[in-house]
Protein backbone atom coordinates (compact mmCIF):
# COMPACT_ATOMS: atom_id res chain seq x y z
CA UNK A 1 0.00 0.00 0.00
CA UNK A 2 1.54 3.36 -0.86
CA UNK A 3 0.81 6.73 0.67
CA UNK A 4 -2.59 7.76 2.73
CA UNK A 5 -3.53 10.72 1.11
CA UNK A 6 -6.79 12.93 1.89
CA UNK A 7 -8.47 15.23 -0.67
CA UNK A 8 -10.78 18.24 -0.59
CA UNK A 9 -12.46 19.15 -3.66
CA UNK A 10 -12.07 15.33 -5.43
CA UNK A 11 -15.41 15.21 -6.91
CA UNK A 12 -14.48 16.24 -10.06
CA UNK A 13 -12.08 18.68 -12.20
CA UNK A 14 -8.58 19.11 -11.32
CA UNK A 15 -9.16 16.81 -7.69
CA UNK A 16 -10.65 13.79 -9.49
CA UNK A 17 -7.74 13.78 -12.52
CA UNK A 18 -5.39 13.53 -9.23
CA UNK A 19 -7.09 10.87 -7.73
CA UNK A 20 -7.65 8.89 -10.64
CA UNK A 21 -3.25 8.76 -10.90
CA UNK A 22 -3.02 7.93 -7.53
CA UNK A 23 -5.17 5.40 -7.00
CA UNK A 24 -3.51 3.92 -10.13
CA UNK A 25 0.20 3.61 -8.66
CA UNK A 26 -1.11 1.91 -5.45
CA UNK A 27 -1.99 4.92 -3.28
CA UNK A 28 -4.66 4.62 -0.21
CA UNK A 29 -7.38 8.05 -1.03
CA UNK A 30 -9.55 9.24 1.01
CA UNK A 31 -11.81 11.87 -0.37
CA UNK A 32 -14.30 14.67 1.39
CA UNK A 33 -17.67 14.91 -0.43
CA UNK A 34 -20.95 16.64 0.47
CA UNK A 35 -23.92 14.46 0.45
CA UNK A 36 -25.69 16.06 -2.48
CA UNK A 37 -22.48 15.81 -4.50
CA UNK A 38 -22.16 13.79 -7.89
CA UNK A 39 -19.62 11.02 -6.69
CA UNK A 40 -20.12 9.32 -9.85
CA UNK A 41 -16.30 9.68 -10.95
CA UNK A 42 -15.46 7.82 -8.02
CA UNK A 43 -17.46 5.22 -8.25
CA UNK A 44 -14.99 3.42 -10.32
CA UNK A 45 -12.38 4.01 -7.74
CA UNK A 46 -10.84 2.55 -4.80
CA UNK A 47 -11.54 5.27 -2.43
CA UNK A 48 -12.66 5.95 0.93
CA UNK A 49 -15.17 8.61 1.20
CA UNK A 50 -16.00 10.66 4.07
CA UNK A 51 -18.99 12.77 4.30
CA UNK A 52 -19.17 16.72 4.86
CA UNK A 53 -18.58 20.22 4.09
CA UNK A 54 -15.26 22.32 4.08
CA UNK A 55 -17.13 24.73 5.45
CA UNK A 56 -18.02 22.97 8.73
CA UNK A 57 -15.50 22.95 10.57
CA UNK A 58 -15.86 19.63 12.44
CA UNK A 59 -16.19 17.89 9.61
CA UNK A 60 -12.82 19.14 8.35
CA UNK A 61 -11.42 17.89 11.49
CA UNK A 62 -13.17 14.57 11.00
CA UNK A 63 -12.12 13.49 8.23
CA UNK A 64 -8.74 14.03 9.08
CA UNK A 65 -9.32 11.94 12.12
CA UNK A 66 -10.06 9.15 9.62
CA UNK A 67 -6.79 7.89 9.07
CA UNK A 68 -3.24 8.75 9.56
CA UNK A 69 -2.35 10.57 6.45
CA UNK A 70 0.56 11.63 4.77
CA UNK A 71 -0.30 14.60 3.29
CA UNK A 72 -3.52 16.39 1.82
CA UNK A 73 -4.24 17.80 -1.26
CA UNK A 74 -6.72 20.73 -1.17
CA UNK A 75 -8.31 21.74 -4.73
CA UNK A 76 -11.30 23.83 -3.18
CA UNK A 77 -13.27 25.79 -5.75
CA UNK A 78 -16.90 26.40 -6.38
CA UNK A 79 -19.47 28.20 -8.25
CA UNK A 80 -21.08 32.07 -9.21
CA UNK A 81 -24.04 32.10 -6.03
CA UNK A 82 -22.72 29.65 -3.86
CA UNK A 83 -21.14 30.22 -0.95
CA UNK A 84 -17.32 29.94 -1.48
CA UNK A 85 -15.40 27.77 0.43
CA UNK A 86 -11.71 28.45 -0.83
CA UNK A 87 -11.05 31.01 2.32
CA UNK A 88 -12.97 29.45 5.19
CA UNK A 89 -12.19 25.91 4.03
CA UNK A 90 -9.11 26.48 3.49
CA UNK A 91 -8.31 27.33 7.06
CA UNK A 92 -10.22 24.91 8.78
CA UNK A 93 -8.00 22.63 6.63
CA UNK A 94 -4.91 24.11 7.55
CA UNK A 95 -5.61 24.35 10.97
CA UNK A 96 -6.72 20.59 11.41
CA UNK A 97 -3.72 19.68 9.52
CA UNK A 98 -1.42 21.17 11.88
CA UNK A 99 -3.14 19.53 14.98
CA UNK A 100 -3.21 16.02 13.31
CA UNK A 101 0.28 16.10 12.51
CA UNK A 102 -0.18 16.22 8.81
CA UNK A 103 2.99 18.61 7.61
CA UNK A 104 2.69 17.73 3.44
CA UNK A 105 -0.19 20.05 1.71
CA UNK A 106 -0.76 20.55 -2.16
CA UNK A 107 -3.16 23.59 -3.37
CA UNK A 108 -4.91 24.44 -6.53
CA UNK A 109 -5.08 28.19 -6.39
CA UNK A 110 -5.56 30.67 -8.96
CA UNK A 111 -3.70 32.94 -11.39
CA UNK A 112 -4.15 36.37 -9.87
CA UNK A 113 -3.73 35.58 -6.41
CA UNK A 114 -1.22 37.14 -4.24
CA UNK A 115 1.69 38.64 -6.29
CA UNK A 116 0.41 37.59 -9.87
CA UNK A 117 -2.43 40.05 -9.40
CA UNK A 118 -0.70 41.87 -12.83
CA UNK A 119 -0.67 38.47 -14.50
CA UNK A 120 -4.74 38.79 -14.74
CA UNK A 121 -6.62 40.92 -17.36
CA UNK A 122 -8.72 43.56 -16.57
CA UNK A 123 -11.77 42.06 -18.09
CA UNK A 124 -11.36 38.62 -15.96
CA UNK A 125 -10.59 40.87 -12.72
CA UNK A 126 -14.57 42.51 -13.24
CA UNK A 127 -15.73 39.07 -13.21
CA UNK A 128 -13.36 37.08 -10.90
CA UNK A 129 -11.98 39.89 -8.16
CA UNK A 130 -13.78 38.74 -5.05
CA UNK A 131 -12.65 34.85 -5.88
CA UNK A 132 -8.99 35.98 -6.39
CA UNK A 133 -9.11 37.98 -2.87
CA UNK A 134 -10.30 34.87 -1.32
CA UNK A 135 -7.95 32.61 -3.08
CA UNK A 136 -5.01 35.90 -2.10
CA UNK A 137 -6.27 35.04 1.66
CA UNK A 138 -6.46 31.53 1.51
CA UNK A 139 -2.74 30.85 -0.01
CA UNK A 140 -1.72 33.54 2.95
CA UNK A 141 -2.78 30.90 5.48
CA UNK A 142 -0.69 28.20 4.20
CA UNK A 143 2.16 29.91 3.45
CA UNK A 144 2.20 31.83 6.66
CA UNK A 145 1.35 28.29 8.66
CA UNK A 146 4.15 25.16 10.01
CA UNK A 147 3.13 23.41 7.05
CA UNK A 148 5.43 21.85 3.80
CA UNK A 149 3.32 23.57 0.80
CA UNK A 150 3.06 23.69 -2.30
CA UNK A 151 1.16 26.04 -4.48
CA UNK A 152 -0.31 25.54 -8.04
CA UNK A 153 -2.11 28.43 -9.86
CA UNK A 154 -3.71 28.08 -13.22
CA UNK A 155 -4.87 29.86 -15.29
CA UNK A 156 -7.68 29.33 -17.61
CA UNK A 157 -9.13 25.69 -17.37
CA UNK A 158 -10.28 23.09 -20.07
CA UNK A 159 -11.82 19.79 -20.06
CA UNK A 160 -10.32 17.82 -22.90
CA UNK A 161 -7.75 15.16 -22.23
CA UNK A 162 -3.96 15.12 -20.75
CA UNK A 163 -1.86 17.00 -23.37
CA UNK A 164 1.28 16.12 -21.71
CA UNK A 165 2.83 19.27 -22.04
CA UNK A 166 1.74 21.48 -19.02
CA UNK A 167 4.87 22.65 -16.88
CA UNK A 168 5.04 24.78 -13.55
CA UNK A 169 7.07 27.79 -13.50
CA UNK A 170 7.95 30.59 -10.71
CA UNK A 171 7.29 33.32 -13.47
CA UNK A 172 4.25 34.61 -11.64
CA UNK A 173 3.81 36.80 -14.70
CA UNK A 174 2.79 33.71 -16.60
CA UNK A 175 -1.27 33.30 -17.63
CA UNK A 176 -2.07 30.79 -19.79
CA UNK A 177 -4.47 27.71 -20.43
CA UNK A 178 -4.15 24.19 -18.96
CA UNK A 179 -6.18 20.87 -18.78
CA UNK A 180 -7.43 19.55 -15.92
CA UNK A 181 -6.34 16.61 -16.48
CA UNK A 182 -2.57 17.54 -16.71
CA UNK A 183 -2.85 20.05 -13.87
CA UNK A 184 -3.66 16.88 -11.70
CA UNK A 185 -0.51 15.41 -12.91
CA UNK A 186 0.90 18.52 -11.77
CA UNK A 187 -0.49 18.34 -8.34
CA UNK A 188 0.93 14.20 -7.69
CA UNK A 189 4.29 15.54 -9.20
CA UNK A 190 4.63 18.12 -6.67
CA UNK A 191 3.72 16.00 -3.90
CA UNK A 192 6.04 13.46 -4.68
CA UNK A 193 8.66 16.28 -5.27
CA UNK A 194 10.42 17.93 -1.94
CA UNK A 195 12.22 20.27 -3.40
CA UNK A 196 8.76 21.83 -4.41
CA UNK A 197 7.96 22.79 -0.71
CA UNK A 198 8.15 26.49 0.01
CA UNK A 199 7.25 27.48 -4.06
CA UNK A 200 4.66 28.79 -5.55
CA UNK A 201 4.31 27.89 -9.00
CA UNK A 202 1.90 28.80 -12.58
CA UNK A 203 0.90 25.95 -14.00
CA UNK A 204 0.10 26.46 -17.81
CA UNK A 205 0.36 24.54 -21.16
CA UNK A 206 2.73 25.95 -23.97
CA UNK A 207 0.79 23.17 -25.87
CA UNK A 208 -2.08 25.12 -26.23
CA UNK A 209 -3.19 28.20 -27.87
CA UNK A 210 -3.94 30.94 -25.29
CA UNK A 211 -6.72 31.97 -25.06
CA UNK A 212 -9.05 34.96 -22.58
CA UNK A 213 -9.60 32.69 -19.71
CA UNK A 214 -13.09 33.77 -20.01
CA UNK A 215 -13.86 32.85 -23.50
CA UNK A 216 -11.90 28.87 -23.30
CA UNK A 217 -12.92 26.61 -20.43
CA UNK A 218 -14.71 27.38 -16.91
CA UNK A 219 -13.26 30.54 -15.74
CA UNK A 220 -10.73 30.50 -12.98
CA UNK A 221 -11.36 28.99 -9.74
CA UNK A 222 -14.18 26.74 -10.62
CA UNK A 223 -13.95 23.92 -8.62
CA UNK A 224 -16.07 20.92 -6.87
CA UNK A 225 -17.86 22.39 -4.06
CA UNK A 226 -17.25 22.33 -0.36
Amino acid sequence: MGSKILIFGGTRGTGLEAIKLLVARGDWVTVMARSDSDRSGLEPLNVDIVEGNALDRANVEAAFAAAKFTAVINSLGGKRGETRPDLEGTISIVDAAEAAGVRRIVMVSAVGAGDSADALSPNAWKFLGPVIELKTQAEDRVTGSDLDYTILRPGGMGSDPATGTAIKTEDHSVMGMINRADLGRLVVECLDDDSTIGHIYHATDPGIDKQPPLQRGEPLGAGPKP
